[in-house]
């Protein structure tokens, strides 16, 4: 490797994995923005919490490595123009495309790295996150009590807790209201005691002090009157069993059926199958509207052995005219054709249900098949549009290239969100669709490349500004110019007296 590529490649490195940790932050803080109400109460284990943010963030890294090559490619080659060391290295005579030869091959094998990175690790990631929420939010809130406010996150347990000194745990005037057996509600009321979980959470051990137990019990009939116990106790230990409180972890293979869970080869499997169940799904619901209730009684679309077509159980029809039937005869075709129009309408709806579910796991399947290929294209692209962009605009450091990059990506963002919901509604076809933004960029990237090699000056602002400084200077001299002139005749102007 020469002395050149390793300077190139060394100044692209450093903002790339800089610019890619920064990206991963901030999609990290928007997701913990996102799902602190699910995390925050619970007592979860750190452990859990940060194994739940990585593979949360990880899902993310399609949408963070693109702008990632984005934005380091300008940095890189902005710091490059900025300090003139770009203009030193074309004015010994090495080309653009010559520079930048050790960046594309890492832009390449990045793009490489990141198809098997969506293909294998980003569904399992994906998978992982989805099971660590649902488990997460199967879990309770953490039991902890306030001075003077009842706690309801126990079923149908209320405790009110008076005071709790923090460092011992003792609590008084404690109120417990037990309406577990619908028959007997039971109230607590000591004057002192300790209430605490177990380990494994599945108990709540009470303890109280100086207290008294009242039952209503409301197991009554109308002959018998209710009843109310009373007793007082100077010590009592209660369990009561805990359910929901303690987090366990569900199986791995709980989300499998999702399509952002698969690969690119098991997505190829469920397209096929996917596709045959739609198709039987419309084969199926086009026969049994066509032979059931659309064309039951023509022959010439359906061929039956016998002409004579039943309505009902009572009647038959064979080539009879409508004038010859009597009133309660037509009243009963009348019947049974709205019972059978009301039959082919719930049967269409049933079999329009199935052919809607199975065409929409199609279209999401066909459409995240198709992601597992625009993403390292789009991460070339970035490339090939940040490159040729940070030589143009010849400006490094976060500020210029932070607010083009962004500006880029936002445009790539909302044509891609716009793009899959048309594939994934069945309006555009999915190979289609998910390149749509990436047949608009690349010509872009081609574009901008042309530019930045030939040096030209359409991208320049620095030819603008001269350009439109020159003129502008032009302009108010020849200006100034006229203004002498003008001011020149009028002085010398003689008004005469007008004659009497």
């Amino acid at each position: 490797m020469k002395t050149i590529d390793k300077f190139i490649l060394k100044s692209y490195l450093g903002p790339m994995f800089a610019t890619f940790f920064i990206v991963m932050f901030i999609l990290l803080m928007n997701i913990l923005w996102r799902y602190v109400e699910d995390l925050v109460g619970k007592g979860l284990p750190f452990m859990t919490i940060v194994e739940l943010l990585f593979f949360m963030t990880s899902t993310m890294l399609p949408l963070g490595l693109p702008l990632a090559t984005l934005l380091a490619a300008i940095m890189t080659m902005g710091n490059l123009g900025e300090n003139n060391e770009l203009l030193a290295l074309k004015a010994a005579g090495i080309s653009l495309l010559r520079i930048m030869r050790s960046i594309i091959i890492v832009a390449g094998a990045i793009s490489i790295l990141s198809f098997f990175v969506i293909n294998n690790y980003v569904p399992y990631s994906y998978q992982r996150s989805l099971s660590l929420l649902h488990d997460i939010n199967k879990k309770e809130q953490e039991i902890e009590f306030k001075d003077g406010v009842f706690f309801n996150g126990i079923p149908n347990i209320s405790i009110r807790v008076g005071k709790q000194d923090p460092k011992t745990k003792l609590i008084t005037d404690v109120i417990i209201y037990d309406t577990r057996d619908r028959k007997v509600t039971k109230t607590i009321v000591a004057d002192s005691g300790y209430i605490t979980v177990t380990d494994d959470k599945k108990y709540l051990k009470i303890l109280l002090f100086d207290g008294q137990n009242y039952e209503d019990n409301r197991s009554y009939t109308w002959y018998t009157a209710p009843s109310l116990d009373h007793h007082q106790f100077d010590k009592q230990e209660i369990s009561m069993p805990l359910k929901g409180f303690a987090f366990e972890k569900s199986e791995d293979n709980e989300y499998t059926n999702i399509s952002e869970t698969k690969s690119i080869f098991e997505l190829n499997n469920d397209i096929d199958s996917l596709g045959m169940i739609s198709e039987a799904s419309i084969n199926r619901l086009q026969k049994d509207l066509i032979e059931e209730y659309i064309y039951v009684a023509d022959t010439a679309i359906i061929n039956r052995s016998d002409s004579v077509r039943s309505l009902g159980n009572d009647f038959m029809i064979n080539d009879l005219s409508i004038d010859t039937l009597t009133t309660e005869v037509k009243e009963a075709i009348f019947e049974q054709a709205v019972q059978k129009l009301s039959n082919m309408k719930m049967a269409s709806s049933m079999g329009h249900s199935d052919v809607i579910s199975s065409t929409i796991m199609l279209y999401r399947s066909m459409a995240d098949w198709q992601r597992k290929l625009t993403l390292p294209a789009s991460v070339f692209i970035f490339f090939l549009i940040g490159a040729p962009l940070g030589a143009i605009i010849r400006k490094g450091g976060l500020g210029v290239p932070t607010i083009i990059a962004i500006l880029v990506f936002v445009i790539y963002y909302v044509l891609s969100l716009s793009s899959e919901k048309l594939v994934k509604d069945g309006a555009w076809d999915p190979a289609f669709g998910m390149w749509f933004p990436s047949m608009i960029f690349f010509p872009i990237a081609i574009f901008l490349t042309y530019q930045a090699v030939t040096d030209s000056k359409m991208l320049n602002l620095d030819s603008y500004y001269i350009f439109f400084d020159k003129y502008w200077t032009i302009a108010r001299a020849k200006w100034t110019f006229l203004d002498k002139i003008h001011n020149f005749k009028f002085k010398k102007i003689k008004f005469k007296k007008p004659k009497n």
